[in-house]
């Protein structure tokens, strides 16, 4: 016990409490098994088996030393809660100062995107320009009979986003699966940049009058 009470007084955290705890719950089970001897003892004594006075005194001593333990247990208990709940508020404030430093980190990367958003909008301005130049082009080639000189704008788009893909991470929130399923659509064939033919569009250099003759990104039709 006495040791026990010496490591109590040096138990700082939750845990080394819960564990001199747990040693004086293993001495309170001893106190309790022997009592359970030393009431027996008593009950022969009564009988005239042994000195009842000498028994009775050594139950009251267990009775005593079991009340001591069942004290400390519960002070050491109460004092394990206190600890347990003042570490749990320091968790809660270093999680707090994290979440604080990574929402300032978040902050830096929504600028990032709207700094890259803004590039690709102003790069899709100047594309969108030079594809409607190239497909007048490619109409007056056309016109012409010179249809060699045609740049084919598919295909040179096609060629220019054919990099390498990041990989997209195995947790990501709805909005930004579907943010990145629309970047992509920017360079997937088929995608936003690259409709597939519509209803009406020319066949085998058969012109349709239900297209237009120049569209964005496209060339004459």
């Amino acid at each position: 016990m006495t040791n026990h009470a010496e490591q109590l007084g040096r138990a700082r955290t939750a845990a080394e409490f819960a564990a001199v705890i747990a040693l004086l719950d293993i001495d309170l089970n001893d106190a309790l098994r022997c009592r359970a001897e030393l009431a027996e003892a008593e009950d022969r004594a009564v009988f005239g088996d042994g000195d009842l006075a000498a028994a009775r005194a050594v139950l009251d001593d267990c009775n005593d030393h079991i009340a001591l333990l069942e004290k400390t247990i519960y002070a050491a208990g109460k004092r394990r809660a206190e600890v347990a709940l003042s570490e749990a508020r320091a968790d809660i404030a270093a999680l707090g100062d994290e979440i604080k430093a990574r929402a300032a980190t978040l902050g830096e990367r929504w600028r990032s995107v709207q700094r890259l958003v803004e590039q690709l909008r102003q790069e899709l301005f100047e594309a969108d320009a030079l594809a409607r130049t190239i497909a007048t082009a490619n109409g007056l080639f056309d016109a012409a009979g010179v249809t060699e000189l045609k740049a084919n704008l598919t295909t040179t788009r096609r060629a220019a986003m054919a990099g390498p893909r990041a990989a997209a991470p195995a947790r990501l929130s709805r909005p930004a699966l579907q943010a990145d399923r629309l970047l992509l659509s920017f360079l997937s064939p088929g995608g936003a940049l690259d409709p597939r033919p519509a209803l009406g569009a020319p066949v085998d250099s058969v012109k349709s009058k239900f297209i237009p003759a120049v569209t964005s990104f496209g060339e004459r039709g």
